[in-house]
């Protein structure tokens, strides 16, 4: 019996795995949420800006506290876009090396130095944080850095005084900056800029209030000759 032949449908070709886009991937780039990773490759690149005197320190908290806020990459790019190396906070970007002295370690929490109608002193060999704050009221806070451990190329203090004191010291090779006020009292920083690019720098930040804010280089101290004693002991 014959039967009619029915002309067969060419099938359509099958849309290979490769083909097949998700509707995410449709999105523009900065509307994708950031990460923590995100954020702190930003941050990053503020805090050499920092450093290197390409910011300030009042635009770098700003910006920094924007980071932190972000939602989205679009949000945090415009923040490094006029700095260099800022190839977006999710490209690649190698972090310095440390001028320190002993192992890197991450950053801890912050110090906090707190002197009411007393005194708090730090000073000698010991490993100094990332950030500081130190605060006096109707005290001293003396704060020696001569002698200190960086365990990161930036350190930040952040230093209030009311009808009290904050002295800082730190060796003379190293960079130093800061920006504060007094009100009817001393805010005084020491700017130094050291010769090496991979010295640390230390910021200093805050006010005082009927009292007193010093921070400035300590003759004679350098960080070169801890550095030469530190590596007789470890033997290298």
């Amino acid at each position: 019996m014959d039967l009619e032949k029915q002309p067969q449908q060419p099938a359509a070709p099958a849309t290979p795995p490769a083909a097949r886009v998700s509707p995410a991937e449709f999105a523009p780039a900065d509307s994708l949420r950031a990460s923590d990773a995100d954020r702190d490759r930003t941050a990053d690149i503020l805090r050499e800006a920092l450093a290197e005197g390409r910011l300030t320190a009042d635009e770098h908290a700003e910006r920094v506290d924007l980071v932190y806020r972000a939602k989205t990459v679009g949000e945090l790019q415009p923040l490094v876009r006029d700095l260099p190396a800022a190839d977006g906070p999710a490209g690649a970007r190698t972090a310095p090396q440390p001028y320190a002295y002993g192992p890197e370690v991450p950053d801890g929490p912050t110090d906090n130095l707190v002197a009411v109608f007393s005194s708090a002193v730090r000073k000698g060999r010991w490993r100094v944080g990332a950030r500081t704050n130190a605060f006096s009221l109707f005290g001293s806070v003396e704060i020696d850095l001569t002698e200190a451990l960086f365990g990161q190329r930036l350190t930040v203090i952040n230093a209030t005084s009311i009808f009290g004191s904050v002295e800082i010291r730190v060796p003379q090779n190293v960079t130093l900056r800061g920006t504060g006020s007094g009100v009817l009292g001393s805010f005084e920083i020491r700017a130094a800029e050291s010769d090496d690019p991979e010295a640390p720098v230390v910021v200093v930040n805050g006010y005082a209030v009927l009292g007193s804010v010093e921070a400035k280089p300590k003759k004679g101290k350098f960080v070169a000759d801890l550095q030469r004693r530190l590596r007789k002991h470890l033997g290298y």
